[in-house]
């Protein structure tokens, strides 16, 4: 299960999260800085791969295709945004 209200407390954005997407490797710091969260824009760097998830915020961003703690990623700054 993942949190659908994620938050980052770096740039203070919602993540937003993409079913069945991955993001291009040229991804960098600029192109979400720039972009988020206008899915027409993000779409131009989302490739399609059933069942992996695309997540973003404007500083950060992970691709997942397998289960993933993503709390054990010391670089995120994402927590649950409440329910």
């Amino acid at each position: 299960r993942t949190c659908d209200q994620l938050r980052c407390t770096a740039c203070d954005f919602r993540v937003s999260l993409f079913n069945d997407y991955i993001w291009d490797q040229s991804c960098d710091y600029l192109f979400f800085r720039n972009n988020m969260p206008e899915l027409s824009k993000l779409r131009a760097k989302m490739i399609k791969k059933k069942g992996a998830r695309a997540y973003a915020c404007q500083c950060s961003w992970r691709s997942i295709d397998q289960l993933t703690d993503l709390q054990t990623d010391q670089q995120l700054r994402w927590v649950c945004g409440k329910h």
